[in-house]
């Protein structure tokens, strides 16, 4: 989470979605970075809203602009199989098909708790004033171009490695019937 008191702006760091890159990036920049533990750097919009956002209130008697980005849901699940691959201590002998199948399953057991990226913006009603494609990226940089008043070029980092990530299409289909209102919330944002 990065905010940004001049501008009134708040980051929200949706997991597995540039927000290293962008940390990077805006730190220096930012009033205030938290990015240690991943708790509190990936705050979600429910806390936000219920510790974070009345003190700034409280502090400022001004309302802050939240902005977060959100991936496409498939591609989301899969830098998160990616990212278990980067840290496993052996390679993976079940591939990207079992990981969706898991997720299926029970997805919280394979993205450190975080079920959804609709629930981590607040539901099927966002709580976020502003949210951004991760695939549109420019767009947000130009948002934050204004809004800082400075050129923002985002650095590549925190890259997993490349691995096979193909589905047949009956667990794609599955799989995006489990990411069903992620799915129809990133048709809404852009």
């Amino acid at each position: 989470m990065l905010i940004f008191w001049e501008q009134r702006l708040v980051f929200l760091a949706t997991p597995k979605a540039g927000s290293t890159a962008i940390e990077v990036a805006l730190e220096p920049l930012a009033s205030l970075a938290v990015q240690r533990p991943p708790e509190l750097k990936h705050v979600d919009a429910q806390r936000f809203r219920r510790h974070i956002q009345p003190w700034l209130r409280e502090t400022v008697e001004e309302e802050f602009t939240t902005v977060a980005l959100m991936r496409e849901p498939v591609e989301w699940l899969r830098s998160w199989y990616r990212f278990e691959l980067r840290d496993a201590d052996q390679p993976a002998e079940k591939g990207f098909e079992d990981f969706a199948r898991r997720y299926i399953a029970a997805p919280e057991s394979v993205t450190q708790g975080i079920a959804t990226q609709s629930a981590f913006l607040g539901g099927a009603k966002p709580m976020i004033d502003r949210i951004f494609r991760y695939e549109e990226i420019e767009k947000f940089t130009h948002f934050l171009d204004e809004t800082l008043g400075c050129e923002i070029v985002l650095p590549r980092v925190n890259v997993p490695p490349e691995a096979d990530v193909s589905l047949p299409p009956e667990i794609e289909q599955d799989l995006r019937q489990a990411l069903r209102l992620d799915v129809e919330l990133y048709a809404c944002v852009g």
